[in-house]
């Protein structure tokens, strides 16, 4: 049987890149960009993405799991087989081939993996785990970090943020995401749009606390989206989608979208106005700018980008003051752990107080570039307060002419969970990624 027939080459390349994220702090996009065109079958290359993503989603218990499976723990050099052993796992519980399958190519893929001395060893484990699997199961999650599949420091940061949320919260980032359109309201309507996609075959459905919001039941291939490449249609969260909506930037409005790439929210912006702003993106990463170029020309808009760092001014700023400004600032990252689950191995409760430092210095740098009476939005993709309200708490205490607004609907608001300042949406109230939002008017100080 050939290595792909067996499904050898895609255990093995899955097993690699976790091995990338769990022991040297790659994310696993990247891990997986390294490895996936090692398989030589294109039909394999989706299954290599789903073992590595569903094997990180699911590690913290899996590590469990294997201090009951294994008699002593694996030597430093020999780590790569406890990330083989969680991609075995997760094929096993949540897989579609045959358990005896999944295990065959599992033995196969140590030996590929320059490991065949440890074929024996992968073959008890998973055995066991079948064999055994209810009373294992059952004994690992007495554990907490393996119940919630979340690190102790982040179960801990969720447990005393939200009370009565945190366990949904954890529930939510064990499910796939949605996959979230908004649509251009430059080239249609909601309601337009849906009947397009109904004619398409696509079912789909309007969420009315996000205006140009809409929620495929299954993802699809952009490909298959209707007008998708003349930019009647973008990918988007419907959480990021607010962003524009708070900003509210008018047409003939001087814009700065601070930390803009890849572009979703500086496109929204612009059709919102119906291209009829004066917008300025910016982004210190000038790989990601080709990104953001690519979503402007797909949809037919213009805007001044530039490369610079937002807590920089002096290097890009021309001195004129902006009538609107986005912080999207540089965060944990919490909020999308249900699109990238390696962030509960990449973050630790020890960087938060480095990037709030980093997000406070932000809104300082920048809120000296805004009118008098200019509205500036600041947002992350956090759901830990030492990154929302422990920053905005502290902008407002220092800057007595930045008053806080509260121009979000009541329906939008009960798509959130309350904090004071600001705006947090959490992913198990309106299926969508975690945002927090903090809008800001600047008088006279």
């Amino acid at each position: 049987m050939s290595a792909r027939a067996a499904g050898i080459e895609s255990r093995a390349a899955a097993a690699t890149a976790v091995h990338e994220v769990l022991e040297n702090g790659a994310t696993l996009d990247r891990a997986l960009e390294s490895v996936i065109n090692r398989v030589s079958d294109p039909r394999d290359r989706a299954q290599v993405r789903a073992l590595a993503y569903g094997s990180v989603r699911w590690h913290c218990r899996h590590r469990v799991l294997l201090g009951l499976l294994l008699n002593r723990p694996l030597r430093a050099r020999d780590r790569i087989l406890e990330s083989l052993l969680s991609v075995g796992l997760y094929e096993l519980e949540y897989g579609r081939s045959p358990g005896y399958a999944a295990v065959s190519a599992s033995v196969a893929a140590a030996r590929r993996l320059g490991r065949p001395r440890a074929a024996g060893l992968i073959n008890a484990a998973l055995r066991r785990y079948q064999r055994d699997r209810v009373e294992l199961l059952e004994q690992a999650l007495q554990d907490e970090t393996a119940r919630h599949a979340h690190p102790a420091w982040l179960l801990h940061q969720l447990r005393q943020a939200w009370p009565a949320h945190w366990e949904a919260v954890c529930a939510a980032h064990q499910e796939p995401p949605p996959m979230w359109l908004r649509v251009n309201a430059m080239q249609g309507s909601v309601a337009q749009y849906l009947e397009k996609l109904t004619a398409a075959g696509i079912a789909a459905d309007a969420a009315p606390a996000f205006p140009h919001a809409v929620r495929l039941r299954e993802p699809v291939g952009v490909e298959r989206l209707p007008d998708f490449a003349t930019g009647a249609v973008s990918v988007q969260d419907a959480a990021s989608q607010l962003a524009a909506e708070l900003v509210a930037a008018e047409p003939g409005m001087r814009v700065l979208d601070a930390c803009a790439a890849p572009g979703g929210k500086s496109v929204h912006m612009l059709e919102r106005a119906a291209g009829q702003l004066d917008l300025h993106a910016l982004d210190v990463d000038g790989e990601r700018l080709r990104r953001l170029h690519q979503n402007l020309a797909r949809a037919g808009l213009n805007a001044t980008v530039l490369t610079g760092d937002a807590g920089r001014p002096a290097d890009w700023w021309d001195g004129q003051p902006y009538d609107r400004i986005l912080i999207d600032a540089p965060c944990s990252a919490t909020g999308v752990i249900r699109r990238h689950p390696d962030i509960r191995f990449l973050r630790r409760a020890s960087d938060l107080p480095a990037l709030a430092e980093r997000q406070l210095a932000l809104l300082a740098s920048l809120w000296d570039l805004l009118r008098p009476g200019g509205r500036l939005v600041y947002a992350t993709c956090s759901l830990l307060p030492a990154e929302n309200l422990a920053v905005a708490r502290d902008f407002l205490a220092q800057n007595p002419g930045a008053v806080e607004l509260q121009p979000l609907s009541g329906e939008v608001l009960e798509a959130t969970a309350g904090a004071e300042p600001g705006y947090q949406l959490l992913p198990n109230l309106a299926d969508t990624d975690g945002f927090y939002y903090l809008v800001l008017q600047k008088h006279d100080a």
